[in-house]
């Protein structure tokens, strides 16, 4: 079993058992800001097994439907999670507004407290590990339910720090207050993921940085062929794909250009890891003018 779906795995195991403790809590001391907490630590196992069917299929190779492999499914996956968050979130604030309106039981909140403080540093752990293996393994699908913990681990807190002030104050209207703090903050993050997993959907470039990379090394090899153009990135999940054009003198001979191909390939990938290159020779007389478009290819 690979990282990224060992990583999958334990952000399954952890948020069944944060489910049933918050559920279990929220209900029996009667607090709302606990239940939305259960509900987003519902949210986040979904998300999670969505995030380990998405590993597993875009670990797949290419085959003949999936000619350039399965790595989009780590940016469907994390839209889909994006939009669960922002349900999730809707559900928090619906419930606590009508608390506000209706009223409800005075709150002990004592095991809530206890339940919260838990609950954040368990997916404290939980999410700084997933992030690690997702930087590690450029996994946009564990990157994203990283992203949730991280999210569950603020708004923990925040309820954790609400029922501290309920117990020492005695205003059960901070319960719901708190509820709609966290729906806010899970509104946010699931506005960030939506960016992030949703854009590579319609082919975005690389980033800025990935390309200063490739051209930093197109530049090594500058003195071995004539120029380069049309260079093209996109993202599909956690892999690159890049393509270019490259002008070499006619009188090279095709095993050098073929080495020089080979030893542009490599540095790309050294660079940007899990990238696919593809690279197309053009020739080019010495009397030629170099200007793509001037010359046959």
């Amino acid at each position: 079993m690979e990282s990224r779906e060992k990583a999958a795995w334990l952000s399954v195991a952890s948020n069944i058992t944060l489910v049933v403790m918050k559920t279990m809590v929220g209900l029996m001391i009667g607090s709302v800001s606990v239940i939305s907490e259960a509900i987003h630590s519902a949210n986040d196992l979904l998300a999670s097994f969505i995030a380990l069917f998405a590993v597993k299929t875009a670990a797949k190779p290419p085959d003949e439907k999936h000619n350039f492999g399965h790595g989009k499914i780590e940016n469907i996956s994390g839209t889909i999670e994006a939009l669960l968050i922002f349900i999730a979130a809707l559900l928090i604030i619906k419930e606590a507004a009508e608390k506000i309106m209706h009223g409800g039981e005075p709150l002990t909140p004592g095991w809530g407290i206890v339940v919260m403080g838990v609950s954040a540093g368990v997916n404290l752990v939980v999410s700084e590990y997933l992030m690690r293996v997702a930087r590690h393994t450029n996994s946009i699908a564990l990157e994203a339910d990283a992203i949730h913990l991280r999210t569950d681990v603020y708004t923990s807190l925040g309820v954790f720090m609400g029922l501290v002030l309920i117990h020492i104050t005695g205003l059960n209207i901070i319960d719901p207050i708190a509820a709609i703090a966290v729906a806010l903050l899970i509104i946010r993050a699931a506005w960030n993921l939506t960016v992030k997993s949703f854009v590579p959907l319609i082919d975005t470039a690389l980033t800025e940085e990935e390309i200063n990379e490739i051209k930093a090394v197109l530049d090594e090899h500058r003195d071995e062929f004539v120029e380069y153009h049309d260079l093209r990135t996109r993202r599909a999940g956690r892999e690159a794909h890049i393509d270019l054009h490259l002008v070499a003198y006619a009188e090279t001979s095709v095993g050098k250009i073929h080495d020089l191909c080979d030893q542009i390939e490599f540095r790309i990938t050294q660079q940007i890891p899990y990238s696919h290159v593809l690279i197309h020779v053009e020739p080019c007389s010495r009397d030629e003018d170099p200007t793509p478009g001037n010359r046959p290819g």
